[in-house]
């Protein structure tokens, strides 16, 4: 199966740069489009919100500059965007705005009590949550 348009989530570190690195061979690969999605957490955090959004919004627009040199040095298409919202919540609603055909994730690996504590991954509510493929890229994998 080819894929026209794929879905690389990044939060800037090196789990989802690996998700991202998959997603431009994939679509080197398959001649697709990676847009490249990086969500500014709201979370729950009151007060001094303007800075932390706008310390987030700064972490993104580097992590999306960063995938967007990576794809241009592969030759590949890349579309950049970026969000506010529950991480989860806007990559699988931009799944549907933008019929995208594959998501492609890095995940940290977390087990046990470390696993617990976080609640279950972004990448897991992903899975849980997506009626397209996922494709969850591993700790250690090149």
């Amino acid at each position: 199966m080819e894929y026209e348009r794929i879905l690389a989530p990044t939060d800037g570190s090196a789990p989802s740069n690996r998700g991202v690195d998959r997603a431009i061979e994939l679509a080197d690969r398959f001649g697709s489009t990676v847009h490249v999605l990086y969500v500014v957490d709201r979370g729950s955090r009151p007060g001094d919100w303007d800075i932390v959004v706008e310390r987030q919004e700064a972490r993104g627009e580097a992590a999306l500059d960063d995938a967007g040199e990576r794809a241009d040095a592969a030759g590949v298409e890349l579309e950049k965007h970026l969000r506010r919202g529950t991480p989860d919540e806007e990559i699988l609603a931009f799944v549907e705005e933008a019929d995208v055909e594959l998501i492609v994730m890095g995940t940290h690996g977390r087990s046990g009590i470390d696993r617990i504590r976080h609640a279950g991954s972004t990448t897991e509510r992903v899975i849980r949550g997506a009626t397209i493929p996922v494709f969850a890229v591993p700790p250690g994998e090149n």
